[in-house]
């Protein structure tokens, strides 16, 4: 007897969670300069001068020895009784109170450690989550994603979908709503795994298409893969039957007069039947027009003169070309009776009516969502639901939080955002229009406030911190040819705004010269009267300061996981506001090695609201 889902993980109290962002914020009116320059005008613009006192190496070895580059462990752990005195105050000498400059690079460090997730205690364990969610029910085991996903969806993907599968049986749902969805590869899964009928809504039509082709060739290699699986079933039986023929009919007529009355049923057969899953994209490319043929039959009880309502549920839900089982032409158990073959005709012309009106639980759309979007406008048959997004871009992230505190019907979200840059500000511009919908900032403080980060900032957000730790170096060396290119695109050709963008430059070019001219040309800048020799000049002028540079950048790596911060617990902040909200949390999911956007925002709306 399974112990049923119990009371979510503690959560942190509405005054906390402000609490937190107000030091977070506090913190950040300070640093923030630093992430809102560009690297583009860094010696256009003296950036390393008016920003940043101490010299390049001393920033850079202050940045190994005590920061997040070297400093893998949380705070408490590596300094100990002293990290305890550790407060705000602490930091408060990082910068000059008067030319507003990073004067001490050591406590920059710690403090980007300091107000690090990692660090706050904001975040709730993903397995205290899982298990509370779970209660005694042990976690399902289906196919391995790396089979057809590249290691870093894959990972997503199998995390994220255990989690929301684990919310959806908790809230008691059916019905998901993937945002964003992409190519399909979450929506999918969770539909063919986990039996969840989603509906991927995506504002690309072409990436909606391709989730159409991928999801058809995914279930066509599901029901080959099945095939093989079975045909390996039979073998086996047939060399067991040859040694024992008694027992053999015996197993047989059990399985045929197995009932199947609960999706558990279908899910543990399927894995039976996939289990030698392998090489799902090769195998993909070489795709044929040749159809597998489907046999869906029924298994019913011995004693039932009809086919039971159970059977008829799942029937209607189960995707009839996605899943396939044991036919009757492969259950050599006897002649059957009249009744049996009644009970399988009916069962067998289902499944080709639900093939032939193309029924599947996942169903891609084609749709703008903003934060007004009304989701029976798209969804015919919306019911009580749950919303997801897999790095949902830009607004779409804070759009789904507000969607699902307004709309009843949706019982949950599980939301991971990414593309800060996109997000939209309310005070980036100075525009004061409160009635206009923006990304951020979302909770009252913050509006109150007129926080704004900036587009640089943001983009600085999205830095991947613990890729560089991990040994991933930053690209120096592009960045400072675009540096060095903006000063002669200043000097020499008086541009100083311009809505051409040089792009992927870089590595298309064999050296500085070439880089340079071809860039010119992407501009619509005439390079004819640059030659060679001045070129090379600005080079050789301004390589002994590619140090700053690094410097430079490497404080906004270590700086990025605060900004994000400030925007993760804006949200978080945001749902705390709401009076139908049971719980709500930050929660880490991924790997940040292997996907740096890694945390996600989770909440349950209260039983009243159910």
């Amino acid at each position: 007897m399974s112990r049923p889902p119990g009371a979510l993980p503690p959560q942190l109290s509405p005054a906390a969670a402000a609490g937190t962002l107000r030091r977070v914020a506090r913190f950040l009116a300070r640093a923030l300069p630093l992430c809102r320059a560009h690297t583009v005008e860094f010696y256009t613009r003296g950036l390393w001068d008016r920003l940043v006192a101490p010299p390049p190496a001393a920033v850079l070895e202050a940045l190994r020895a005590a920061g997040p580059l070297a400093l893998r462990r949380p705070v408490g752990e590596a300094f100990g009784a002293a990290a305890a005195l550790w407060d705000d105050d602490t930091f408060s000498n990082v910068f000059c109170e008067n030319s507003r400059k990073l004067i001490n690079a050591h406590l920059f460090a710690l403090a980007a450690k300091y107000y690090s997730l990692s660090n706050l205690g904001v975040c709730t364990p993903l397995e205290d989550v899982l298990e509370a969610l779970r209660g005694d029910n042990q976690a399902t085991t289906g196919i391995k994603t790396d089979e057809f996903m590249n290691n870093k969806k894959s990972h997503e993907v199998q995390v994220m979908s255990e989690l929301v599968d684990n919310i959806a049986n908790y809230c008691g749902i059916k019905q998901v709503i993937d945002i964003g969805s992409g190519k399909g590869y979450l929506s999918s899964f969770l539909s063919m795994q986990y039996n969840l009928k989603v509906y991927g809504i995506d504002s690309s039509n072409t990436n909606t298409n391709g989730a159409h082709e991928r999801n058809r060739k995914l279930k066509k290699h599901w029901r080959a893969y099945q095939s093989r699986g079975r045909a390996n079933l039979k073998s086996q039986r047939l060399e067991k039957a040859n040694d024992r023929p008694v027992e053999s009919e015996i197993k047989c007529k059990a399985i045929d007069e197995k009932p199947l009355n609960n999706d558990n049923s279908l899910q543990s057969q399927d894995q039976v039947t996939i289990q030698d899953l392998v090489h799902f994209t090769e195998i993909a490319a070489s795709e044929t027009s040749k159809q597998t043929e489907v046999d869906l039959v029924a298994w019913t009880q011995s004693d039932e003169s009809e086919v039971s309502e159970e059977v008829l549920d799942i029937l209607n839900v189960l995707p009839a070309d996605a899943v396939e089982f044991f036919s009757s032409s492969q259950c050599n158990c006897g002649e059957l009776c009249e009744e049996e073959k009644a009970q399988r005709k009916m069962a067998s012309l289902k499944a080709k009516a639900s093939k032939s009106s193309e029924s599947n639980l996942y169903f891609p759309l084609t749709s703008c969502i903003t934060a007004e979007t009304e989701l029976s406008d798209i969804i015919t048959d919306l019911e009580d639901c749950m919303m997801v997004g897999l790095h949902t871009c830009g607004d779409l992230a804070p759009n789904t939080l507000r969607i699902f505190t307004a709309k009843p019907e949706i019982k949950a979200v599980c939301s991971v955002g990414c593309c800060y840059h996109l997000l939209s500000e309310q005070f980036e511009n100075q525009e004061d229009c409160p009635e206009e919908v923006w990304g951020f900032p979302m909770c009252q403080y913050l509006k109150d406030k007129g926080c704004c980060c900036g587009r640089n900032a943001r983009m600085s957000a999205c830095l991947a911190l613990e890729r560089v730790a991990a040994g991933q170096m930053l690209p120096t060396e592009s960045l400072f040819y675009r540096a060095v290119l903006q000063v002669i695109i200043e000097e020499i050709y008086g541009v100083t705004k311009s809505d051409r963008h040089v792009g992927k430059i870089f590595s298309k070019s064999s050296s500085f010269i070439d880089y340079v001219r071809k860039s010119l040309k992407k501009l619509e800048l005439d390079d004819s009267k640059l030659p060679d020799s001045c070129i090379m000049d600005y080079y050789e002028k301004y390589k002994h300061r590619m140090n700053e540079l690094e410097a430079f950048n490497m404080l906004k790596v270590v700086l990025a996981p605060c900004v994000e911060v400030l925007i993760l617990l804006d949200r978080l902040c945001y749902l705390k506001e709401q009076d139908n909200i049971a719980w709500s949390g930050l929660v880490k999911l991924f790997d940040p090695v292997k996907s740096p956007r890694c945390y996600a925002v989770i909440a349950l709306k209260k039983q009243s609201c159910f």
